[in-house]
């Protein structure tokens, strides 16, 4: 065998090797999303605050009085969210509890008879309690299955909200560690890299680094922003579940598009029941809330903050989503955004490469020095007519 027949096997089994690696990974990572969803926002947290804690360092501070400051910073930070949006969110909520009545009375005086009318379907004589005692005993067998299920459920429910106490009691001290070792962390991993490749890798861990800076910092603003925006403009419209629609529209438009059109269905059906019926006024002052609002994440807010330094397609973003959730529950949500712009830095790699391979281009002929005689003088070399000519 050739010694470029063993380096090609050779080649193919530290890729292969690499591979199996990162399916492992992968698989483990699978397996144990239940308990890292709050070792991963701690990460998260923890490299976010981490160029101010070298900022005070660089300005002669230590390390941990650093970390202090900045965990204390971050902690404020929180604590006064907290201070300023519960009272609010519980005061929409009792609002919403109160208009479940008006919303129950709307729907079927109103809205079930107009669908009625539409459609030729009797909704009513299927929602009468005759009925639905009728389909009960008819499907009594699956009514206990579904009773079991449901049993199961709040079981379940139960421990995953001391999960969840547990998570939350864990998230501050995990950032803390994270931020007081962050570059020894770094310089762990950067430890573990193969010499040959480590300018290769170091380089694309900076050009990653920059794209998820610039895109997670940028979108927390743009998403406030959004919150903001959406929650003043409904309550200044007169709607009365205005600052709840907003905040929840505003939190959600990560997701390209689906934050405004939660809202807009949310405001569309909230504003439906408050008016007992179509008030043009307030639907479109609705409207006009939601489209200045998504005028400004287009033309202001996302290009200002954002940019495009992520550059991933607004339909890869709802994929990537989508697919997070779908593959690792909460936990792929959370890194579904950073594991695609990290993604896309590779790929956009992978496609320089492939740019410059021979795959790409083509076997290229073998240059030839053509001389020019005419120039031959004795004792100097002869002058270089043609650099490269194909054979």
């Amino acid at each position: 065998m050739s010694h470029s027949a063993e380096d090609e096997i050779a080649l193919f089994l530290r890729r292969l090797k690499w591979v199996v690696l990162g399916a492992a990974g992968l698989w483990v990572t699978w397996l144990l999303a239940p308990i890292l969803t709050p070792f991963v926002a701690a990460l998260m947290l923890g490299w976010l605050g981490d160029p101010l804690v070298d900022r005070l360092e660089a300005s002669g501070r230590s390390r941990n009085t650093a970390v202090i400051l900045v965990f204390v910073l971050m902690s404020l930070l929180i604590a006064l969210a907290l201070l300023i949006l519960v009272p609010m969110i519980q005061r929409q909520i009792t609002t919403l509890i109160a208009a479940l009545p008006q919303g129950q009375e709307w729907l079927l005086g109103t809205a079930i008879p107009w669908l009625e009318q539409k459609s030729g379907v009797q909704i009513m004589a299927w929602l009468a309690p005759e009925k639905l005692f009728d389909w009960i005993r008819s499907h009594w067998q699956q009514a206990g299955g579904a009773a079991t299920t449901l049993f199961g459920y709040v079981s379940r429910s139960g421990f995953a909200m001391v999960t969840w106490v547990v998570n939350l009691a864990l998230l501050p001290i995990l950032t803390y560690y994270f931020l007081r070792d962050w570059d020894k962390l770094v310089e762990r991993v950067a430890s573990l890299i193969p010499r040959n490749h480590i300018e290769t890798v170091s380089r694309l861990a900076r050009e990653s680094n920059d794209v998820l800076g610039a895109f997670i910092r940028g979108q927390i603003v743009v998403m406030i922003a959004l919150g903001v925006v959406y929650a003043a403009g409904l309550s200044l419209v007169g709607l009365n579940l205005g600052l709840l629609i907003g905040l929840v529209a505003g939190l959600i438009s990560f997701i390209p598009y689906l934050g405004a059109t939660t809202g807009v269905v949310l405001a569309v059906l909230a504003a439906l029941v408050q008016s007992q019926g179509f008030d043009l006024k307030l639907l479109a002052l609705i409207g006009a809330v939601f489209t200045i609002g998504q005028l400004l994440e287009s033309y202001v807010l996302t290009p200002r903050i954002v940019g495009d330094k992520i550059g991933l397609h607004p339909v890869a973003v709802i994929f990537a989503v989508m697919a997070g959730g779908q593959l690792f529950g909460f936990l792929g949500m959370l890194l579904a955004l950073p594991a695609a712009a990290v993604i896309n830095v590779l790929l956009r790699y992978a496609h320089q490469r492939y740019r410059q391979s021979e795959l790409y281009a083509g076997q290229q002929p073998e240059p030839v020095i053509v001389l020019d005689r005419r120039a031959d003088v004795p004792g100097e070399a002869p002058a270089v007519l043609k650099d490269v000519e194909s054979k």
